[in-house]
C-alpha cells in the first residue's frame, strides 16, 4: 500500500460549462487520479454504458441506498438523482490515488460537511453569453428549459466562492492542464500562487458584471 493516502478532488459547474469533457481530459491525462463514476435515476442516452459513464439505477432501488447511508453525497437535479457511493472513492483513496468526483453544486456542499480532506474546484463558462450559446447549441433543450438552467446557473455561481479554485473553461487544453497544475500543487503542498491566481470570488464577480 501506498505511503501516501489519496485525497477527493470535486470538480462542479453550471450545467454548459464543459464539466464532464474536463474531467475525462484530466483522468486520462493524469495517471495519480480516478474517475469516481455515480450512480443516477436519469435515463441512459445514446453511447452511455452502464458501470462506465454512470450506474443507472432505478429510483427505488436508489432510494434504498440512501435510507442505508451508501451514498457520501446525493442530489436532485433536473428531476433526476444522483450520488456518489463511499464505495466509490474508499478503496482508491486508501490505495493512494485521488478520486475525482464529477457532481452538482448541492452534492458538493454534502461533501464539504462530510470530507476536510477534499478539494473543491468550480469550473466556470468564459461568460454567461457563451454559457447560453453552449446550451442552445446542444439543440436538446427547450427554450425554456434554458432559461430554467441559466436562472440555476446564476444561483450555483452564488456557492463558487465556497469552493477552493475557479477555472474558467474557455479553451479545453489549457482548462485541463491549469486543473493539473492545480492538482500537482496540492500534492506538493505548494499552494500559495495558484490559490491566489484562481481565487473563485473575484473570478466569479468578474462573470457575474459581466
Amino acid at each position: 500500500m501506498s505511503a501516501r493516502r489519496g485525497f477527493p478532488v470535486v470538480v462542479a459547474a453550471p450545467s454548459g460549462t464543459g464539466k464532464t469533457t474536463v474531467c475525462r481530459a484530466v483522468v486520462a491525462r493524469d495517471p495519480q487520479i480516478v474517475f469516481s463514476i455515480s450512480h443516477t435515476t436519469r435515463p441512459r442516452r445514446r453511447g452511455e454504458e452502464d458501470g462506465v459513464d454512470y450506474h443507472f439505477v432505478k429510483p427505488e432501488e436508489f432510494e434504498t441506498g440512501v435510507d442505508a447511508g451508501d451514498f457520501l453525497e446525493w442530489a436532485t437535479y433536473n428531476g433526476n438523482r444522483y450520488g456518489t457511493s463511499w464505495s466509490a472513492i474508499d478503496a482508491p483513496l486508501a490505495e493512494g490515488r485521488d478520486v475525482l468526483l464529477e457532481i452538482e453544486v448541492q452534492g458538493a456542499r454534502q461533501v464539504r460537511t462530510a470530507r476536510s480532506d477534499a478539494l473543491f474546484i468550480f469550473l466556470l463558462p468564459p461568460s454567461l453569453a457563451a454559457l447560453r450559446e453552449r446550451l442552445e447549441g446542444r439543440g436538446s433543450d427547450a427554450p425554456e428549459v434554458i432559461a430554467a438552467r441559466l436562472e440555476l446557473a446564476r444561483r450555483e455561481l452564488e456557492e463558487g466562492p465556497l469552493f477552493d479554485y475557479a477555472v474558467v473553461n474557455d479553451d479545453l487544453d489549457v482548462c485541463v492542464g491549469e486543473v493539473q497544475a492545480i492538482l500537482a500543487a496540492e500534492r506538493a503542498g505548494d499552494t500559495t500562487s495558484l490559490r491566489g491566481r484562481h481565487a473563485p470570488a473575484p473570478a466569479i464577480a468578474a462573470l457575474l458584471g459581466a
